[in-house]
């Protein structure tokens, strides 16, 4: 029986970073200026980063210039992709309660896996670049990086 989808700190980071990325009029964004703009530790930012680079979702380059920036266009790169970089295919959970209790009939009916299959179905067609823009409801999208970091900032 399926349950909800659970997504971790670390996808939720990669999703918010990415789109900081897409919607960024700086060339690159440094790990220490996206931790700050999404109030994370710099070290877990990093390790994701890492993982979305190896994924090839993003970008490094090193030097004083250096930073990260999209290996994809926006539009072309989906939360599901983003999520499966970092922890996974996301997919839903067994029980909520970690065991089956309810003997094969779930009290919640198909709620929580039409709740999940609905989830599952958002993050495979919606892209990078559908969700920079909705920069004004959600300030993920379209913020300038540039200038974070710097003294007076």
């Amino acid at each position: 029986m399926a349950g909800l989808i659970r997504l971790s700190e670390a996808s939720s980071l990669a999703l918010h970073a990415v789109c900081l990325l897409a919607g960024s009029t700086a060339e690159t964004a440094t790990v220490g200026q996206i931790a700050k703009r999404l109030r994370a530790s710099e070290a877990h930012l990093a390790k994701v980063l890492q993982r979305l680079g190896k994924a090839g979702l993003v970008r490094s380059t090193r030097g004083p210039h250096g930073g990260f920036v999209l290996a994809r266009e926006p539009g072309a790169l989906t939360l599901f992709e983003v999520c499966a970089a970092v922890d996974g295919p996301p997919a839903a959970t067994g029980c909520l309660l970690g065991a089956p209790v309810c003997q094969g009939e779930c009290m919640f009916g198909g709620h929580l896996e039409a709740a999940a299959r609905e989830l599952l179905d958002y993050l495979r067609v919606t892209s990078v670049a559908d969700l920079a823009g909705c920069a004004g409801n959600h300030q993920l999208g379209a913020v300038s990086l540039a200038g974070v970091g710097q003294t007076g900032t």
